[in-house]
């Protein structure tokens, strides 16, 4: 008889827990690059600027979304596949439209993330070090954990980064509501239903929860956590269900930290990352007490590192298994994916060094570009399960087949309407 046969059912049931627990790890990761750029930055200016009016946009385009980053998660346990993979299946083509937006992706997402990273670190740092050095400490620190350790390293750093992210912000929230909305009762703010305003929901569409390549991202963690351990379909979906659902609350919740807390106050928020960085610090200190600035300094600050190495990493595995695909080698070289790490890191340093001022335009432009090809992805990655031969636990339901083609209208809908509001400006 088998050790599992002789528990009792309740100690079957805590070992099943202990192992939901312990399979942990790309839902995670994919929570920790989402949360970086989406949740801090775009989350709290809605917040700051429209209240609670792009609340339900929010919970909208993350419950739409859904089915198409789950598809990763079910394609990789049902084929042992990579969503990328499954792209080369497809068709070369898209296969390689898949790699013209994930580097630009990747060099765009790392250099914003480094100097986000960086403004945060000269917070401790003696004297006053230029960004592009304080950038460099950071881009060396992510790749010696990297180098050193990789998914192991990565999966157990996400997970303390994302806890104390989440117990931080709830507990401003809470300290916050208690204190009552900042804007008087007789305030109107500005209208989120304007043709002004639609840009501002593009740019914010598109990345949230994430980048629908993250999706991709996720299925190569997951690749690579099962040769490590042992995955089974049920853990693996909650792990992802853990992560997504918990971007989607996070969401919610930097939202209502900038509703409560600039929303009607007439304070200009900063344009860039780096003067928003600091900005959102001192949001956090004024909410709960002067006494935890630095401390919240700290918590943004390995918030956004942790996004930093992760975007790093994920963006690697997947430009190296595409490379890999193309010249048509063994998948899964380490050297490759070393090398992709470097030359995106390199890449970002020289926009940082170079092209510094140029960054939010090339942000918000990454940010558009995956607003437009998020329709296109999510039919992909639609079509992967649905016409792959997938054992019955990992096949659409009937339901989640009803919710990917509401996203799939949703999607393609915005994306006509962006196109309209484009025309129209």
């Amino acid at each position: 008889m088998s050790d599992t046969a002789s528990l009792s059912p309740q100690s079957q049931q805590q070992s099943g827990f202990k192992q939901l627990i312990k399979s942990l790890g790309p839902g995670i990761m994919m929570a920790s690059a989402a949360v970086g750029g989406s949740h801090l930055v775009a989350s709290t200016k809605a917040g700051a600027i429209y209240g609670w009016q792009l609340a339900a946009i929010i919970l909208l385009v993350n419950l739409f979304k859904y089915p198409f980053f789950r598809a990763g998660i079910q394609f990789t346990m049902g084929t042992g596949k990579s969503l990328v993979e499954g792209y080369d299946d497809m068709g070369r083509g898209y296969l390689w439209v898949f790699a013209a937006l994930n580097l630009i992706s990747a060099v765009v997402n790392t250099a914003a993330l480094l100097l986000f990273s960086a403004s945060l670190l000269g917070y401790f740092m003696p004297g006053n070090l230029p960004l592009s050095v304080l950038s460099a400490i950071v881009l060396a620190a992510c790749l010696i954990i990297l180098m050193a350790g990789h998914y192991k390293a990565l999966d157990g750093l996400s997970k303390v980064i994302m806890s104390v992210l989440v117990i931080a912000t709830i507990s401003a929230v809470v300290i916050a509501a208690g204190n009552g909305s900042a804007a008087s009762a007789s305030y109107e703010g500005p209208s989120a239903w304007t043709l002004a305003s639609f840009g501002f929901i593009v740019v914010m569409m598109g990345w949230m929860p994430a980048p629908i390549e993250i999706s991709c991202l996720t299925s190569l963690w997951l690749k690579s956590q099962r040769k490590q351990q042992t995955v089974t379909t049920r853990s693996a979906i909650f792990d992802f269900n853990v992560g997504y659902i918990g971007t989607a609350v996070l969401a919610i919740v930097f939202l209502s930290l900038g509703a409560l807390v600039l929303y009607g106050t007439g304070t200009e928020l900063k344009a860039s990352g780096i003067g928003f960085s600091h900005q959102l610090v001192s949001m956090y200190a004024s909410t709960i007490g002067e006494w935890s600035r630095y401390l919240i300094a700290v918590i943004a600050f390995f918030c956004i590192f942790g996004s930093t190495i992760t975007v790093i990493d994920g963006y690697s595995r997947a430009l190296a298994e595409t490379q890999l695909l193309i010249q048509k080698k063994t998948l899964g070289q380490t050297k490759y994916i070393n090398g992709w790490m470097i030359l995106v890191s390199l890449c970002a340093m020289g926009i940082i060094l170079f092209f510094t001022s140029a960054l939010m335009p090339m942000m918000d432009f990454a940010m558009v570009l995956a607003f437009m090809t998020t329709p296109v992805f999510a039919y992909l990655n639609y079509r992967l399960v649905t016409r792959t031969e997938l054992p019955d636990d990992l096949q659409f339901s009937s339901g989640m087949k009803w919710l990917s083609w509401a996203g799939l209208v949703y999607l393609y809908g915005f994306l006509v309407a962006f196109i309209w509001w484009k025309w129209l400006m």
